[in-house]
């Protein structure tokens, strides 16, 4: 064995593989996270599908049938081709109220609501007449639906209302699609109407689970939303104008036109760009959860390899300044009851919660790590300083993971002043030294005996 393998230098770089050979279990660990994650996302398909999923909800569209003629060569007999036309309402006003609950399906848990929502369109006269003029095609207007997008049908509770121009009506289902949505549709006669303006008047109840999205289909729609939810996440294409949180809930308030939007009042044939513009168009909101575990989980995991190189540079600080002596082996033992912090933290979050299960597995890593210190560095007082270190390391780590909007600010000044410590506690290390080859503190020769010493002369 060369001399420069037992420098202070070597030991260094040893010590070094060890940590960069712990990102195997931690990999193994955030494998972990996945899994349980795609179990919980499993479960909460299994409430939806029982209730309905993640919910989006449009307004009326009028579609009217078509005939268009086609150019075929002379001698031929005419052809025609069947198509539609579809035209959003000038005005609609939306009011949701939401009933929310919390429903499980095993250990796992998701908010579910059911949606009170009452709706009021327009088609103004003009409107229809315009859109009528502008046509190249045979309208159909006795064919002519009224059809309203439901991204989940399963949860389409009940419709207590359903007036067209004050006169009773009733959705019926159908094939036909809107953009990824389906919907139910009502028939209306415009050739009866004679470009007569058209008011809907909708009450219904929608249930689904986590998320209540909208679609402006119409040239201006005005939203007002409430639930006694205190975590929602406004997400979309438009955030609310205003919004009021409260210990009781949340109300929301939007306002859109169709200048904010991609798309226009009518459309012929919709394809598939239709299809992406109507999906980037939605807005509402999602029924966060704050106390995501997995979420906490994935960025705890995040820190893994640092803290278990702050442990491993601990553990060489007490080795070279009291001149002692710790095996490759005993760093790797260390390191994986620091990589079993995850897991336990983990298992243990899934039951209690985030907080307690982090305190609970902090202590109980540190207690472990701290106790074996005091075997390995044969010093009480440095295995409880270790151990009192890495617990303020899991301090640091929980206030990382708390602060969502400034962990990148915390972490990097933790680590600057980490690395100015280092710095200055191996400032007079001789790196060019041989590492004691003795375990635990450097023996005292024994004295030699009076006796011993008159023999010899």
């Amino acid at each position: 064995m060369s001399a420069w393998t037992q420098t202070v230098t070597a030991k260094v770089l040893g010590i070094g593989v060890l940590a960069l050979l712990m990102t195997i279990p931690l990999m193994q660990v955030s494998g972990l996270v996945s899994e349980r994650q795609q179990l919980r996302e499993t479960a909460i398909a299994q409430i939806a599908q029982g209730w309905g999923g993640q919910q989006v909800l449009g307004g009326p569209v009028l579609t009217v049938p078509t005939l268009s003629q086609l150019v075929v060569a002379e001698n031929q007999p005419p052809q025609t081709r069947a198509g539609s036309e579809s035209m959003l309402a000038d005005e609609l006003k939306m009011d949701v109220a939401l009933a929310v609950q919390t429903r499980s399906y095993g250990i796992y848990a998701a908010p579910v609501f059911v949606s009170t929502v009452k709706l009021r369109g327009q088609f103004r006269a003009q409107d229809l007449a315009q859109f009528r003029r502008a046509s190249n095609a045979q309208w159909q207007g006795s064919k002519a639906e009224l059809r309203l997008p439901i991204g989940d049908l399963r949860g389409l509770q009940e419709v207590s209302e359903l007036r067209i121009n004050g006169k009773p009506a009733r959705f019926d289902s159908s094939a036909d699609r809107l953009g990824p949505w389906p919907n139910v549709v009502v028939p209306i006669d415009l050739d009866a109407l004679a470009d007569q303006p058209i008011d809907v008047e909708i009450t219904l109840k929608l249930a689904g689970t986590e998320s209540l999205q909208l679609l402006p289909l119409a040239r201006s729609i005005d939203v007002t939303m409430r639930a006694p939810w205190r975590d929602p996440s406004f997400v979309g294409a438009a955030l609310p104008l205003e919004h009021q949180l409260d210990t009781k809930g949340f109300s929301a308030h939007w306002h859109l036109l169709d200048l904010n939007r991609s798309y226009g009042q009518h459309w012929t044939d919709a394809g598939n760009g239709l299809d992406a513009a109507l999906q980037a168009s939605t807005f509402g909101v999602q029924l966060y959860q704050p106390v995501d575990v997995y979420q906490r989980n994935v960025r705890a995991g995040k820190y893994g390899l640092l803290f278990i190189a702050m442990t491993f540079v601990a553990f060489f600080l007490f080795e070279i300044l009291k001149r002692l002596r710790v095996h490759p082996v005993q760093y790797l033992l260390v390191g994986a009851a620091l990589a079993t912090f995850y897991v336990v933290l983990l298992a243990l979050s899934e039951q209690i919660g985030f907080g307690p299960a982090y305190a609970l597995a902090a202590a109980a890593v540190a207690l472990i790590v701290g106790g074996y210190a005091m075997a390995v560095l044969h010093a009480r007082r440095a295995g409880l300083l270790l151990g009192g270190v890495l617990g303020l390391i899991y301090a640091m780590l929980y206030g990382l993971i708390a602060a969502e909007q400034y962990a990148l600010l915390i972490g990097a000044l933790v680590l600057l002043v980490m690395v100015a410590l280092m710095m200055y506690l191996t400032r007079r290390i001789d790196w060019y030294a041989y590492v004691p080859t003795t375990t635990g503190p450097t023996p005292t020769k024994p004295p030699v005996p009076p006796a011993a010493i008159m023999d010899k002369s």
